[in-house]
């Protein structure tokens, strides 16, 4: 059992906080046992795996299975843990895993698909990650001055749905807009200057959503590439909403009018 501190294994997972250290050593970091367990079912490549002898006794399949998938297992007390972590109640389970080269994902009936420039927050990343998987996004394309989107904290709000939605990072994100724009895809941007409400947009046509900085927004060249643009109605008394706010009332709504489409056509057309 690993109980110091200054072990350097403690030393060399706490590089992987950062930016350099993942680069560096090719890894990130997994924190907990939720995001451990969603790993080890997309067979994730684990490099090293720390856990406490309480976690350990409380999980003890998912040990066994993730024992088999790392190439290192180290038990370690709850403060070597802790100080390996980057939250301040970790539950007792990390691992390492080795950061691989992400292709871009072929589509072959697109539908639906997010471009995010700039966004800089890792828990809005995470968010916008999860609620994408939820309403069936094929697709998340970053600019390259975004998040990383290994950031711990992004795993840790992706609950778990990191692994499950493709994501690109482009230094050319109008590449992107202008490849679906060609192949008939409408192209929305949120601004507040737009006439036209989001519930006004036709969201059962195959779109792409583009969403900005937190602070500044979407670049104007972003922007203007955009065939469609839509406001969402707030008080005067609101400077802006969240952007992963802003990302989920666009996909839900697009499944509200998706799921209410389906169930008109079954009126007029049963089986």
């Amino acid at each position: 059992m690993i109980t110091s501190l200054r072990n350097p294994l403690v030393k060399q997972i706490r590089k992987l906080h950062r930016t350099k250290g993942r680069r560096e050593q090719n890894l990130f970091l997994l924190e907990g046992t939720h995001s451990l367990e969603t790993a080890c079912q997309v067979d994730c490549s684990l490099d090293c795996l720390c856990y406490t002898y309480e976690w350990q006794i409380r999980y003890p399949q998912l040990w066994e299975l993730a024992s088999q998938k790392a190439q290192r297992i180290e038990l370690v007390s709850p403060e070597v843990l802790q100080a390996m972590a980057t939250t301040v109640n970790p539950d007792g389970v990390i691992a390492t895993a080795i950061r691989l080269a992400i292709n871009e994902p072929q589509i072959i009936n697109f539908q639906l698909g997010l471009v995010l420039e700039r966004l800089q927050d890792p828990g809005n990343l995470g968010t916008i990650i999860r609620t994408a998987l939820a309403t069936e996004v094929q697709g998340i394309w970053l600019s390259s001055e975004s998040v990383e989107i290994d950031n711990p904290k992004v795993l840790r709000s992706s609950a778990g749905a990191w692994f499950h939605v493709p994501l690109i990072v482009k230094s050319n994100l109008s590449s992107i807009i202008k490849n679906y724009q060609a192949k008939g895809v409408q192209v929305i941007a949120t601004l507040p200057t737009a006439t036209k409400t989001y519930w006004e947009l036709d969201f059962t046509k195959p779109s792409l959503i583009l969403l900005g900085n937190e602070g500044a927004g979407l670049s104007e060249y972003l922007a203007n590439l955009a065939n469609q643009t839509v406001s969402i109605p707030q008080e005067k008394k609101v400077e802006s909403l969240n952007v992963a706010i802003v990302c989920a009332l666009l996909l839900y709504e697009r499944q509200r009018q998706i799921r209410s489409d389906k169930n008109y056509k079954l009126m007029i057309c049963p089986d």
